[in-house]
């Protein structure tokens, strides 16, 4: 049973590398389920800010606001998640993570047993997962609405790398800091939302490319793979300034097209995000009888500011009804490793299966 918080809980947020801290700190210092404690920054002219614009404290000293928190976020850079993550934990804070988990399997390891053995509460931040419309797509996949799925393509990706300076430049551009590009960056958030509609893939096949001359990859493609089961397509990239259809699941009973759902057509799409084309025999010969469905749900991230924010309310709303938060340890470590593996796969040239999954048998 995951421990039990009684309101206000005593919250830090470490490290504004990420610009996700800002509406973390937001969403956090707004709660009333918690107090914002402070931020902690290894620059201090960044936290000094961070901390005025969220009218809360900057702590130089990253153990003595540890002592004065009950649960922290980690908004840092990749590489450093593992070495706060590991403070945090010995000091018995409850841990929000930003997407990826780590940079590496070696230090997710790290990150979990640091978990284990304070035994404190963890969370990964995966948005995607608490948007409705993207709860209605998981429902028509696990009613069978769709039939059996053969394809599904995933396309998340965002304009940033279009653009000098701003949220795109600096440490993400960093090859040891950031641990890759867009594949890493956004198609993290395509591969756990692949996992979570269909689980666990066996194998992947991908390339990636530099076009805009960065340190690291512009563009992702991958294509995973399940033994007798869908093909899954996953794009991602920094130079999507606009584009339709983000999720687009085929089965031999329908199709269900989504859109709104990524920086790439959130801001152009204005309307029927959720489309369904349910198949039947008569429709099957008469393609004049097919139509689209429009359902009425619109995208969280089309019409309020609570997208990003909701990885800290979850994790507050877990800590205070004393309950495990909604995305796992287990959810970043898959999710990571079906990119890792993607990345072997464009350094080979080869189809890479995905180790850890308990179906495979070689």
């Amino acid at each position: 049973m995951a421990s039990k918080i009684a309101p206000p809980v005593r919250f830090g947020v470490l490290s504004f590398a990420m610009y996700h801290a800002n509406f973390w700190s937001r969403a956090v210092a707004d709660s009333e389920l918690a107090t914002l404690v402070g931020i902690w920054d290894d620059s201090a002219g960044r936290g000094e800010a961070a901390a005025k614009e969220y009218g809360t404290a900057y702590w130089a000293d990253l153990d003595a606001l540890l002592g004065a928190c009950d649960a922290v976020a980690i908004t840092s850079e990749t590489l450093n998640h593992v070495e706060l993550a590991e403070r945090a934990a010995a000091r018995g804070c409850h841990i929000l993570v930003e997407k990826p988990l780590a940079t590496t399997m070696e230090g997710c390891d790290r990150i979990q047993a640091a978990v284990e053995r304070a035994g404190v509460s963890f969370m990964q931040s995966f948005p995607k997962r608490f948007d409705p419309v993207n709860h209605e797509l998981k429902r028509l996949v696990d009613e069978g609405e769709l039939g059996r799925i053969t394809l599904m393509r995933v396309r998340h990706g965002h304009l940033y790398g279009l653009m000098s300076g701003g949220a795109h430049s600096g440490w993400p551009q960093d090859p040891v800091l950031s641990g890759g590009g867009s594949l890493l960056d956004e198609g993290v958030h395509g591969a756990d939302f692949i996992r979570w509609m269909l689980g666990e893939p066996d194998a992947v096949m991908a390339t990636i490319a530099y076009p805009m001359g960065h340190r690291v990859e512009d563009l992702g493609l991958a294509i995973f793979t399940y033994d007798n089961g869908p093909v899954c397509e996953l794009a991602s990239s920094n130079t999507f300034a606009a584009g339709d259809n983000s999720v687009e699941i085929f089965g031999t009973g329908g199709t269900a097209v989504l859109t709104g759902v990524d920086l790439a057509s959130r801001d152009v799409t204005e309307g029927a995000y959720l489309k369904v084309c349910r198949l039947t025999e008569e429709n099957l010969r008469d393609v004049t009888t097919r139509r689209w469905t429009v359902s009425d749900i619109v995208p969280r991230f089309k019409t309020t500011p609570q997208f990003h924010q909701q990885n800290p309310l979850r994790f507050l709303d877990a800590l205070t009804k004393g309950v495990a938060p909604p995305n796992t340890m287990e959810d970043g470590r898959r999710s990571l490793q079906m990119i890792l593996s993607a990345y072997e796969s464009a350094r080979t040239g080869r189809t890479v299966r995905i180790p850890g999954n308990t179906r495979l048998v070689e």
